[in-house]
């Protein structure tokens, strides 16, 4: 969420921005929450002034009182009565007004870093830099659920029967290289400094909207029935939301913490065939990393969170790329965000593997996240990024690590987390 007096002192760069965010409906948002702003500020300006003025008048009173003057005292009551019921209409003049000025600030974006590509959606991302070479084998690749098939590794008909479309089963060894996976990841980002942590997996609706859109909300997260609760689309949300309402001292900055939980999503809209198995599922684990730091520090700690990714998977051998988010595919509450693609040896071309954002001050101006500085309290800058989510990230890994006899190698980082195990061989 923007602050108020930005868009009041800048709006010509807020509508500009909302241009490059392709969100021109917006427009006139602009112009009425500034009008609905400067009337909020003119009830609270009287509001305050009788309330000052009240209290002057009661001595006045009492005063009269005891010199006698009850004919005085008594106008002066009634003053105290016409100024009360004036009160009380400008504070419920200020109350609605804000809660229209808040309701209007909440949707308009975050105003984008001027290094981010203008684009309208996705197919105009920008490519940043290619890691590892990709490779193409001379023999067949299967589609991912072939090849856990043949492992007896996934059950797809049984998880429908149970739960669904968008579920499934993963048994044996692909169940055990899926849990070695996010144990390593764990202890990689361990080894790299961060605090490991375990949130929890459901949220308020005041941390839902604190962390994200409500175009955002509404698209992915599953609401508890009959409960102010919310199952995480992320770790991330609760993982910010473990800042909220707090006033963190600076020299205990930066907060850096990597977390594992399992993921729940809505996942709407009809997919194509490149996206079914367990591509986009509705329940999936992942670790991820999130830091709260100073504003200045935020595109320090954007880079090294990026590249955390692109070096996890890089150490199991994947070849990957980076990609960033032009204007329009940014979600609101973003300043800037990178993609990590993994390279697919079947597709012949590269998948999202993972997702790196920097909100600046959105999440905690929502969550009010304030940091005491040496001069003053502000607005501690928020980041996120997937450290790696499987089961998507199998597809990744079984693709590129397949061999033409159908068995798949275990790099040798994973090694120690599958019993030492150097190859998984096919069952059938």
């Amino acid at each position: 969420m923007l602050d108020m007096k930005f868009v009041r002192e800048n709006p010509d760069i807020v509508k500009q921005n909302l241009r490059n965010k392709f969100q021109e409906e917006k427009l006139p948002l602009v112009d009425e929450v500034i009008e609905l702003d400067a009337r909020s500020r003119a009830a609270k300006q009287e509001a305050d002034s009788l309330r000052a003025g009240r209290n002057t008048i009661s001595k006045q009173i009492g005063a009269l009182m005891s010199q006698g003057k009850k004919e005085e005292a008594e106008e002066l009551k009634k003053q105290v009565s016409a100024n009360a019921a004036r009160l009380a209409e400008l504070e419920e003049q200020e109350n609605e007004l804000a809660d229209k000025v808040t309701k209007i600030m909440m949707t308009l974006p975050n105003i984008i870093d001027p290094s981010v590509p203008i684009g309208k959606d996705d197919s105009e991302n920008v490519e940043v830099t290619k890691y590892g070479d990709p490779v193409v084998p001379d023999f067949e690749i299967p589609y991912h659920t072939e090849i856990m098939e043949r492992f007896d590794g996934i059950d797809l008909d049984a998880a429908g029967r149970v739960a669904g479309n968008g579920f499934y089963y993963l048994m044996g060894d692909i169940a055990r290289l899926h849990s070695a996976v996010i144990s390593y990841a764990r202890d990689f980002m361990i080894d790299r400094g961060f605090t490991y942590c375990v949130p929890p997996f459901m949220i308020r609706s005041n941390v839902v909207t604190g962390v994200m859109s409500f175009a955002e909300m509404d698209a992915m997260m599953y609401k508890i029935e009959g409960e102010d609760l919310y199952l995480i689309g992320t770790s991330e949300h609760s993982m910010i939301g473990k800042f909220i309402n707090t006033i963190i001292e600076e020299d205990e900055l930066p907060k850096t913490l990597t977390s594992y939980s399992p993921c729940f999503r809505k996942e709407k809209g009809a997919h194509g065939i490149e996206e079914r198995g367990v591509y986009r599922i509705h329940q999936f684990e992942k670790q991820e990393m999130i830091v709260v730091c100073k504003p200045e520090d935020s595109p320090m700690w954007f880079d090294k969170l990026w590249q955390n990714t692109v070096d996890l998977f890089r150490s199991m051998d994947i070849p990957v790329r980076t990609l960033e988010c032009c204007s329009g595919d940014l979600a609101d509450l973003k300043v800037k965000s990178f993609d990590v693609e993994a390279w697919s040896p079947r597709q012949k071309k590269y998948f999202e593997v993972g997702s790196c954002s920097n909100l600046g001050d959105a999440q905690a101006r929502r969550l009010k996240i304030r940091v005491n500085g040496s001069d003053g309290k502000y607005f501690a800058h928020t980041l996120n990024n997937t450290v790696v989510a499987p089961p998507r990230m199998l597809i990744a890994f079984l693709e590129n690590n397949l061999n033409a006899d159908g068995s798949v190698n275990i790099p040798e980082v994973l090694r120690p987390y599958m019993g030492g195990m150097e190859k998984l061989v096919p069952k059938k």
